[in-house]
């Protein structure tokens, strides 16, 4: 990938602003190529001071700034400001969407002549820990699929996938961390209540989030088997899962992404 790589923000907010952040840190980009527009300026004033990146308040001045563009709009402003920027987009860009939901049909019938590719990645981003899914138009080329997968592992792990199955990406890692926060809140919160000091607690639940998800991706082994090894008979963690079992936290955890998936189908149909 060229040193001299510049990309693009149409929309300033946190997602691209923990991507900007990630692709700098991981060495793609120095800030000076960076360039973000939005309708907030005090979301513009944020992207500056965390990434050292440029802030226009036009979407056009992003387009003349860089090649590579990431659309970080909400959904439902995809279409309005694909009209605004009219013929602006030019052969040389490539659009790379991480708006919720809104499909490669969408973009098509919007700009029939930009290369598009439709990405979910997530905040984690910002920790070189992204999961992210994408999916390439039917202009995109292969180039262009290797761009993108350059950009996002190199923030975390990126799966090229089917485009219909991005809503379920949507809803498992691009809504997931939320999850997980929720989960270490809860844990920090269960420490408290058995006597732990807070900050303790909260380095405990998360370090212990970390540590699991990290055995299951450096051993292979299924999430079931990892959890059996830890699960003595009448001890302590068995007790714990009857506990999680009783409250429906693999029914509900499931529930989550299902909803979240079909909210990000809905977002699409309204965009």
């Amino acid at each position: 990938m060229s040193e001299k790589l510049k990309i693009g923000f149409l929309g300033a907010g946190k997602m691209a602003t923990a991507l900007a952040q990630g692709f700098v840190k991981a060495g793609l980009v120095a800030p000076a190529d960076l360039s973000a527009s939005d309708i907030s300026a005090e979301a513009g004033k944020e992207f500056e001071k965390k990434t050292g990146g440029k802030f226009f308040t036009g979407n056009r001045d992003v387009l003349e700034s860089a090649a590579v563009i990431v659309l970080a709009v909400k959904p439902d402003q995809v279409t309005g400001l694909l009209n605004d920027l009219g013929g602006a987009l030019k052969p040389h860009h490539l659009l790379i969407s991480i708006a919720a939901g809104v499909t490669l049909g969408k973009f098509e019938s919007l700009i029939p002549t930009t290369r598009v590719v439709r990405v979910m990645p997530n905040t984690p981003a910002l920790v070189n820990e992204s999961a992210a899914g994408y999916a390439l138009g039917k202009l995109a080329t292969p180039e262009d699929g290797a761009m993108v997968q350059k950009l996002f592992t190199a923030v975390g792990v990126a799966y090229s996938v089917k485009e219909p199955l991005l809503d379920a990406v949507t809803g498992l890692s691009g809504s997931g961390p939320a999850y997980a926060y929720l989960m270490i809140e809860a844990l920090s919160d269960g420490g408290v209540a058995a006597g732990l000091p807070r900050d303790v607690a909260t380095n405990l639940a998360a370090q212990t989030l970390l540590g699991a998800a990290r055995m299951v991706l450096e051993t292979k082994l299924h999430p079931g088997v990892l959890k059996d090894m830890v699960t003595s008979p009448g001890g302590t963690t068995i007790e714990g899962l009857h506990e999680l079992e009783k409250g429906g936290l693999r029914a509900t955890l499931i529930n989550a992404v299902r909803a979240a998936s079909d909210k990000s189908r809905k977002l699409g149909q309204n965009a």
